[in-house]
């Protein structure tokens, strides 16, 4: 099958979640810059994520666009991305009424490790159908910034734990700068 309607599915449910997360900010209830300063930790937990949710978006887009076609196991992958991805408002939450503590912190990188796990089954998935010479495979490479970002999660979640949440917010925030940097892998292999 092709990849079009999967894209669309994956936009759509994400859009949602997206849509989910802002929701579940609360209004300061006076006018002041006083009132917003108890809402800050949400507000920075919903920038965060919603850079996390946009760059899973964005290469989950081009990965796909490289991709001639997809079978039941890269849907199968897919569906466990959006799983956790979808986590996301549950935790924004969690942390707007807990407050920066470490099971929400944790819980954070939990589901952030579970969303790196669903893409990058995708990616050998979207490999295994295409075979080795694919224009996926030529694009994901070796994927350094996959495993180190992987790493920096699964580090992040027991420092949040068992350390302090402020290395691992740190961790989670260092994932998201390097990703922010455009990764033209993809839009290189489409191209050739």
């Amino acid at each position: 099958m092709k990849p079009d309607r999967l894209n669309a599915f994956t936009d759509g449910v994400l859009a949602i979640a997206i849509t989910i997360m802002v929701l579940e900010l609360r209004v300061p209830q006076a006018d002041s810059l006083a009132a917003l300063k108890p809402a800050l930790p949400l507000l920075a937990a919903y920038a965060l994520s919603f850079v996390n949710v946009g760059i899973f978006w964005s290469n989950h887009h081009h990965m796909l666009m490289a991709a001639r076609r997809i079978d039941g196991r890269a849907l199968m992958a897919n569906l466990v991305l959006l799983f956790f991805l979808t986590f996301v408002p549950f935790v924004i939450r969690w942390i707007g009424e807990a407050g920066l503590t470490r099971f929400p912190v944790a819980a954070y990188g939990v589901i952030l490790v579970g969303a790196s796990f669903g893409y990058t089954a995708l990616e050998q998935a979207l490999v295994a159908v295409e075979g080795p010479n694919g224009p996926v495979k030529a694009a994901v490479g070796r994927d350094f910034k996959g495993k180190v970002s992987l790493a920096m999660y699964l580090t992040a979640v027991p420092l949040a734990l068992f350390v302090s949440v402020w290395p691992a917010i740190g961790l989670y925030v260092a994932v998201a700068l390097m990703w922010l940097v455009p990764d033209r892998r993809f839009e290189r292999a489409i191209a050739d």
